[in-house]
């Protein structure tokens, strides 16, 4: 049996996935070089000091051969939804607006240990949903509603689109190798959540049948 599924963000970066994006700098933060960052990771506690992470600039998407600077960090703590970092031999504001835009980065290979039940939302991805054993399409994004379950947003390859709530209830089993998500969904839920037809839409447009008195 599997327990209750929880999905975790951390965005992948790079053109392998080679790096892993936990904040964005979005302004200085005092007078001693601190910034104030944005946190892209739903990992509890990620940041810590004495750690390592890498400052991808801003301008990587114009340029991406950007150069990663290694920086160390020597105190964080929270500040009204932001987290504020102080870096090691960053202590002035000049050198602090250096990091404005950058991301915050480490490599795939230090991301995070989950506990059982968790899993990133980057690992399903792409991965191929399976409906009691019959393919449905493969995993184009995950949306975070205001329910208890995520929805996987899956696409086939006839451009139909089905969200499909991320249950308990309806996983039968993950293989992340093989990258394979395996769902028995109940009767008429993919009918359901699939798209309108242009018949459908068709339908919809003419005027109601006026019943006889």
């Amino acid at each position: 049996m599997f327990g209750k599924q929880f999905l975790v963000s951390e965005p992948v970066r790079g053109t392998s996935g080679e790096f892993i994006t936990l904040a964005r700098v979005v302004k200085t933060q005092g007078r001693q070089g601190e910034v104030a960052a944005e946190i892209h990771t739903d990992v509890p506690d990620r940041f810590s000091a004495g750690m390592s992470v890498l400052a991808l600039p801003a301008t990587h998407s114009a340029s991406p051969e950007a150069v990663r600077r290694e920086l160390e960090v020597e105190e964080v703590w929270p500040h009204k939804g932001l987290l504020v970092l102080k870096f090691l031999g960053v202590d002035s504001i000049s050198e602090a607006e250096s990091l404005i835009g950058c991301e915050l980065q480490v490599p795939s290979s230090e991301r995070a240990v989950l506990d059982p039940g968790w899993n990133y939302v980057s690992d399903l991805a792409g991965c191929t949903v399976l409906d009691h054993g019959l393919e449905i399409g493969r995993i184009a994004d995950v949306q975070f509603g205001t329910g208890e379950a995520s929805l996987l947003v899956v696409k086939n390859n006839a451009g139909q689109q089905f969200d499909i709530p991320f249950a308990e209830a309806y996983l039968e089993g993950m293989d992340l190798d093989r990258r394979q998500v395996r769902m028995n969904l109940p009767d008429g839920m993919l009918e359901i959540n699939a798209p309108v037809t242009d018949e459908e839409k068709l339908e919809q447009t003419r005027p109601a049948k006026r019943k006889g008195h």
